[in-house]
């Protein structure tokens, strides 16, 4: 049995020996702290120099930045794996490279819905379906783009709101991007009157539409009549216009205008379903009546 003195003995033998792996082990220390030091300093250098090289290349705020921060983590990493080695603690490289990997995993299978919204909106940074400023549609929301993160897509609705779609579901689901060719087409749905004279009708409605300040003048105003039903004779204008500079809704309302006020100026009934009182047709059904 151990007395005492000879587990005193035990104690500062340890000691001492630790001691003097320390003193053999300064330099190295010493060394390892001057490459960490090192390698931070390097790391925000190369950051800024990916940053300022890639910039040249890209105006894509979110991918530059991206870039400039995983080039930073790297160089950090490089430099602690040197200053392990220099302590010679290969062993121990191996080991947090194993544990990087394993924690990885866990962090993917805990959160898979960011990592999935963080490689999409990495895709998107890179692939540039859609840029601040465009006029989309995707996941049932319409506005323009006002900022592209890595986690999500950022829409201004034009009432006032944001909506902050998650980056995986502009991925995965359809876009439609209004400002890509700069063109859009609006659609106009009314009817005429079984009296009217159709002819003069299309004429009418394709003149007032063109008058409008806002139309594509490279594309055609077209008016075309669809279907008839016991009311009306109905018709569709369609109509160009560039989504980056007018409003649709408004560019709709001042074709809506337009054409009303052309009709009423040259004798022609615009027919809404199915409550409009057809004036042309009343008064012929009373005049036919009289003359029976």
């Amino acid at each position: 049995m151990l007395n005492l003195e000879q587990i005193a003995r035990l104690i500062f033998g340890q000691l001492e020996s630790w001691g003097k792996t320390a003193v053999i082990l300064v330099p190295n220390l010493v060394v390892a702290l001057l490459v960490i030091a090192f390698f931070n300093i390097l790391s925000r250098y190369f950051r800024r120099l990916v940053v300022r090289s890639f910039g040249r290349f890209s105006n894509n705020v979110s991918l530059i930045n991206l870039t400039g921060t995983v080039a930073q983590l790297l160089a950090l990493a490089l430099g602690l794996f040197i200053a392990l080695d220099v302590l010679g603690l290969e062993k121990t490289v191996t080991s947090l490279l194993a544990g990087a990997g394993v924690l990885a995993l866990a962090v993917g299978f805990a959160f898979q819905d960011l990592t999935a919204n963080f490689i999409s909106g990495t895709i998107i940074a890179v692939q540039r379906p859609i840029e601040v400023g465009n006029i989309v549609e995707t996941n049932g929301f319409q506005g323009r783009v006002v900022n592209i993160k890595l986690r999500s897509v950022v829409l201004d609705n034009g009432a006032g709101q944001t909506i902050e779609i998650p980056s995986k579901d502009v991925f995965q689901k359809p876009i439609i991007n209004f400002s890509r060719t700069g063109l859009q087409r609006i659609e106009l749905t009314a009817g005429v009157s079984h009296l009217d004279d159709l002819a003069k009708a299309q004429k009418v409605a394709i003149s007032a539409v063109k008058a409008l300040p806002f139309i594509r003048k490279d594309k055609p105003v077209e008016m075309h009549y669809k279907g008839l039903t016991i009311d009306m004779v109905q018709f569709l204008v369609w109509f160009w216009i560039d989504p980056t500079k007018n409003d649709a809704t408004k560019a709709l309302s001042e074709a809506i205008k337009a054409v009303k006020q052309a009709f009423r100026e040259n004798d022609v009934l615009m027919m809404f379903p199915p409550h409009t009182y057809d004036l042309k047709k009343r008064a012929n059904e009373s005049t036919a009546g009289t003359q029976s």
